[in-house]
């Protein structure tokens, strides 16, 4: 048989036997080159028949037709063994490691050993090599990444990362995010460990009551403690998660000392302060080590934040909000058709976290605009219409959305406070509803640039749609900012 690439080299008996099997027979006469299948004398057609050489190649695998190497699959501490019969040809191709492995075989059986979860699959991960696709589901997305980066078969390891991190919001009973997380730190995968993070810190009210809360480990409960971007209903909340993931974890005491260090007491109201104080039993356990947080909470609620900020650093994060989502600090938004006319909400907050300025009361205005355009963009003033100059109108299909927060007065009772804004976007992901976006500002989202700039608000299918309706979440921080330096 003659060789497509060198006239009359022969082809290797592995390679002879493949092609054999799959049915393709000698395509050069004497060394000259093929033209591609539907080359006419004007122009070029492409005729694809890659289904049927996938089926070919599926149907290769299952027969054994022309196979000549033999994989053992012993499972780690187990008797099970799985035998394939596989191609060395294919299995070289793909992978490098298969192709060290073959090259250094002593025998027509190459014995591997893989542990239980890996080997549950791997007849999978065998079928992806021959077939080029696979059939993933969220339990074996971890044993198939571990089989792909072992083996170096870079595509498949790359899109796997990729079906993790789409598959966040997918249900599963025990959950499965924690568990990549852990997975991404010991593999070094960077993007799928920050999608993770980010997930479990925008959705973590709904993390709190899950079964998944139980399953963090040590080193990401410190991580998820020290953002500032959970997205929870209060700090009290988080407390007493905080509670009962040590209560049923059983931390060595510096852990716990440290979680417990790392929540925001100034943020929780005096009187539940008080309550926790005298009744939580981890509290009472750990008393000491939280003493000065706790005493500089109070000192925080019952003195003014002018008085405070004369002696204490008040950017620290004891004083800095979270994301709360109860009504004190801000209000959902529903906006229907959000590609039409200018949208507005009007809704309260209170002024400050500290005790001395939660009675107090600010009224925002929210304005959201679907077809902002930016300062660059805008057309100049121009043309005369009875005598009066009209703005050039701009394209209505033209520009992005744009949301602006401000306060319906001024007071006095701002000096000393500026007001981080948030919006929240909520969305439907895997028929879940999912926190999707988290976008910090300080008066207009045209500080950020950003803002739903990938959310194609005009299909009514859009993701960031749920039943053709924008679904927000609007949040005010408030910020207190030092006088003068603390005195030491």
């Amino acid at each position: 048989m003659a060789s497509a690439l060198g006239g009359s080299t022969p082809v290797p008996v592995c390679v002879a036997a493949l092609l054999i099997a799959l049915g393709v027979r000698a395509a050069t006469v004497g060394g000259a080159a093929l033209k591609p299948e539907g080359a006419v004398e004007n122009g070029w057609a492409v005729i694809n028949h890659s289904m049927a050489l996938v089926q070919r190649m599926e149907a290769l695998l299952a027969q054994g037709n022309g196979s000549d190497v033999i994989l053992r699959v012993q499972t780690v501490s187990s008797d099970e063994v799985k035998v394939v019969q596989a191609h060395s040809l294919v299995l070289s191709l793909q992978s490098e490691v298969f192709d060290d492995l073959l090259q250094n075989r002593d025998g027509s059986t190459l014995v591997l050993r893989e542990p239980p979860e890996c080997a549950a699959v791997f007849d999978k991960f065998i079928r992806y090599l021959y077939c080029g696709e696979i059939a993933v589901s969220l339990d074996q997305a971890t044993p198939l990444h571990k089989l792909a980066s072992r083996y170096r078969v870079w595509a498949l390891q790359q899109g796997l990362s990729l079906y993790m991190r789409q598959h966040l919001a997918s249900d599963s009973p025990g959950g499965h995010v924690v568990g990549w997380y852990h997975y991404a730190m010991q593999t070094g995968d960077a993007a799928l460990r920050d999608s993770c993070l980010q997930y479990l810190s925008w959705n973590l009210s709904a993390v709190l009551q899950s079964a998944e809360w139980g399953s963090i480990s040590d080193d990401l409960l410190l991580s998820l403690l020290q953002r500032s971007d959970l997205v929870l209903h209060s700090e009290l909340e988080l407390f007493e998660a905080l509670e009962a993931w040590i209560g049923q974890n059983q931390p060595g005491g510096l852990t716990a000392e440290s979680a417990l260090r790392a929540v925001r007491y100034g943020m929780i109201p005096p009187q539940q302060l008080f309550r926790l104080q005298k009744q939580s039993p981890l509290l009472l356990k750990y008393y000491e080590s939280v003493r000065d947080l706790l005493f500089l909470a109070f000192q925080f609620h019952a003195a003014s934040p002018q008085q405070l900020a004369k002696y204490f650093d008040v950017n620290c994060s004891l004083f800095t909000p979270r994301n709360y989502l109860s009504p004190a600090w801000g209000s959902p938004w529903v906006i229907n058709n959000p590609t039409r006319d200018d949208r507005s909400t009007s809704f309260q907050t209170q002024l400050g976290p500290s005790g001395h300025d939660s009675p107090k009361r600010v009224t925002w205005n929210a304005l959201f605009s679907p077809r902002w355009l930016p300062v660059g963009m805008r057309q100049p003033y121009g043309g005369e219409h009875n005598g009066a100059v009209q703005p050039a109108r701009a394209d209505p299909g033209a520009g992005h959305p744009r949301i602006i927060v401000t306060p319906a007065t001024s007071s006095a009772d701002f000096a000393g406070v500026s007001f981080q804004k948030t919006v929240i976007v909520t969305a439907r992901q895997q028929g879940k509803l999912v926190v999707r976006h988290v976008y910090n500002f300080h008066q207009s989202t045209e500080e950020m640039g950003d803002f739903l700039a990938e959310a194609d608000l005009q299909r009514r299918g859009s993701e960031y749609l749920i039943d053709g309706s924008l679904h927000l979440h609007v949040v005010v921080k408030p910020l207190y900012h030092s006088l003068i330096v603390a005195r030491k």
